[in-house]
């Protein structure tokens, strides 16, 4: 993505917000909060997540700071933040405007906090890092623990009760639904989480467990319980879950279609 392409994201953006403002007028001030009253889209996500995520011990303007940090010291956050938001506006039917995720989607929103999140844990400020997983999960509903890696272009759509564990890694171009979990099968530390691979599809209320590999391109069906890896390009149902055949469609993660092969 070019500068030109990013700057004229967050003009679209602000267009969005103006019109907005001016179509319902008791939302005005908070559009110019959210929106008009920042230069870049950075300092409006900065915005955004410091007032969702703010506390008695934890204000928004030191929120900001600590978001403003992370985006100056790692050039890509902005980025990401950026193709995440271009992957729920392609991929989402009830997606109409850019300027929605940043102002109204968890899903969106618990990403972008988790890479904040993320940040300080390779820092080693371990304490603010869980902090700000447990802040997520309180406000937002979804429960990503900030060591998981968490490539661009994802999408979680509605969002609630999704739970990521600490050693799980979801590559780019991913999209999942609600009541996801990505966790370990029992009491063993290390790397014990799964790895999903780019452009998988995981469907409502999966639930992949311990350290497998879900393959490139592949779809889980709603409600399956993955317990073994996933082949590259495979359907798996079920509970546990066993391959019901091949998937149509390269990266199914950009499709959104959750029918099987034949019935798509």
């Amino acid at each position: 993505m070019n500068d030109t392409e990013r700057d004229a994201l967050w003009e679209q953006i602000r267009a969005e917000a103006a019109e907005g403002a001016w179509r319902e007028p008791m939302l005005a001030s908070f559009l110019h909060a959210t929106i008009l009253n920042h230069k870049t889209f950075e300092d409006a996500l900065g915005f955004q997540l410091a007032s969702k995520l703010e506390s008695v011990t934890l204000p928004a303007l030191s929120l900001r700071d600590l978001i403003q940090e992370s985006f100056e010291d790692t050039a890509h956050l902005g980025t990401w933040a950026r193709e995440d938001l271009y992957a729920v506006h392609q991929r989402d039917p009830a997606c109409r405007k850019y300027s929605q995720p940043l102002l109204y989607f968890k899903g969106y929103l618990s990403i972008q906090a988790q890479r904040v999140a993320h940040y300080y844990w390779h820092q080693d400020r371990v304490h603010l890092a869980l902090f700000l997983q447990s802040r997520i999960s309180d406000v937002l509903g979804v429960d990503i623990h900030p060591a998981a890696k968490i490539g661009k272009g994802f999408f979680i759509d509605h969002a609630t009760g999704v739970v990521i564990g600490e050693t799980a890694v979801v590559e780019e171009n991913v999209s999942m639904l609600h009541g996801v979990t990505l966790g370990g099968t029992g009491k063993e530390r290390g790397d014990r989480h799964p790895k999903i691979r780019r452009g998988v599809l995981i469907s409502t209320g999966a639930k992949i467990l311990g350290n497998i590999e879900v393959g490139e391109g592949a779809k889980v069906a709603a409600g399956a319980v993955v317990l073994d890896d996933v082949a590259p390009h495979t359907t798996v149902a079920g509970m546990p879950a066993r391959p019901v055949g091949d998937t149509a469609a390269d990266q199914p993660a950009l499709e959104m279609d959750h029918r099987f092969r034949g019935q798509e």
